[in-house]
């Protein structure tokens, strides 16, 4: 991983720390766990162009997970959507970034989500559509683990592979925890990749979804002709935070002020480590 990219994911995590820490509310630790793989979508990836967000033939990403909302912001603002300024508005009456994406007031978001398992099902419509015009427009959405145990993700991906839709990514941030425990306490989902499989999606396995070159290799990994793509990546939650890490109490809760000091002074030893 370039240096250059290396200090865009760390600053994305001192932004989500401190969006959550300024509000005291927020989701972080489900937004650590996806920062490489945004950069990599929209610093290497994606065809839009941040001084024109609604140009016609942009790709399209679509974060299923909404609650991850934070990591979406911090990278859309490090790809120059809008200002780092605006930070200090996150869920404030009136601001266009909320607790969830906002497609109509917010630059450079493809679509409102929050309710587990539509984010999926919009991104294998937009996907459907690209194919009926003819366009050849790339899809990506990121899904969660516990958002797997609703229905409409499989009701997506059953679609997607019926209508041979090979323009459409997903990406699955299996960190093993949701806001009431492990997946496997709450709802197992037993071998994912198997059933992801058996729905019709081509696997790609990512052993570490907090290594950039890992996912950046996944998503540069050609679609398999007629069969949409599922990156399944196994991630930290709370990646880069060390009293975060594999913590599902982290899920929906914005740190203190210590917790917030402690958290920015893991990133800046985590970013001097690897230098």
């Amino acid at each position: 991983m370039e240096a250059s990219i290396r200090s865009i994911c760390t600053q994305v995590r001192r932004d989500i720390i401190n969006m959550t820490a300024n509000a005291g509310c927020g989701h972080p630790g489900g937004s650590l766990s996806i920062v490489e793989a945004l950069v990599a979508l929209y610093f290497e990836k994606m065809n839009i162009d941040p001084q024109n967000p609604k140009m016609e033939d942009r790709d399209r990403f679509v974060l299923s997970k909404g609650h991850a909302a934070p990591a979406l912001y911090g990278v859309l603002a490090e790809r120059g959507f809008f200002s780092r300024d605006e930070f200090a508005n996150f869920r404030q009456y009136g601001s266009f970034l909320q607790g969830h994406p906002d497609m109509k007031r917010c630059p450079g978001v493809d679509a409102s989500t929050g309710s587990l398992g539509q984010g999926i099902s919009i991104a294998t419509g937009m996907a459907l559509a690209a194919k009926a015009q003819g366009k050849g427009v790339q899809v990506y959405t990121i899904i969660g683990d516990g958002e797997s145990q609703e229905g409409l993700v499989w009701e997506a991906c059953m679609a997607a592979a019926h209508y041979k839709l090979d323009n459409l990514t997903v990406i699955m941030d299996n960190n093993g925890l949701q806001i009431d425990g492990s997946n496997d306490e709450v709802m197992s989902l037993g071998d994912v990749a198997a059933k992801f499989a058996a729905f019709g999606m081509d696997v790609v396995p990512v052993a570490d979804g907090n290594n950039y070159d890992e996912v950046l290799a996944a998503l540069n990994k050609p679609h398999t002709p007629g069969m949409p793509k599922l990156i399944w990546m196994k991630t930290t939650k709370g990646k880069g935070v060390s009293f975060m890490e594999n913590q599902c109490g982290w899920h929906g809760k914005a740190p203190k002020e210590e917790q917030r000091a402690q958290a920015l002074a893991d990133l800046d030893a985590l970013e001097n480590a690897e230098v």
